[in-house]
């Protein structure tokens, strides 16, 4: 029940690298979080970013000022990942070449 569980509220390709991206810095506005991940539309950004705060991963503050500015940062609760997240960046830049030609190799399978 625990992996079910987990992947409940961590699936979807964007969840654990915005937590990782947090835990990097310590808050982010909205367009700074979108520049650090990448190849990511704000649409996206917004339900990833709405599904952690509801999970309470992540707190969600607004800056009051001439114009409204909203900051993200990683809650307490989101920071007992960091563990998981670590090992998660260790295995991926461990196996980093074989998990791109495996994906290159998947790649080609799908186009014949």
């Amino acid at each position: 029940m625990g992996i079910k569980d987990s992947m409940s509220i961590l699936s979807g390709k964007w969840k654990l690298h915005i937590l990782g991206t947090l835990l990097l810095h310590d808050k982010l506005r909205f367009m700074e979080l979108q520049r650090a991940l990448g190849d990511i539309s704000a649409k996206v950004l917004s339900k990833e970013l709405r599904d952690l705060e509801l999970n309470q991963l992540i707190y969600r503050t607004e800056i009051d000022g001439a114009v409204v500015a909203v900051e993200y940062e990683i809650s307490p609760f989101g920071i007992t990942l960091t563990p998981v997240i670590q090992s998660l960046a260790n295995w991926g830049n461990t196996y980093r070449q074989e998990i791109i030609q495996q994906m290159e190799k998947n790649k080609g399978l799908k186009t014949k």
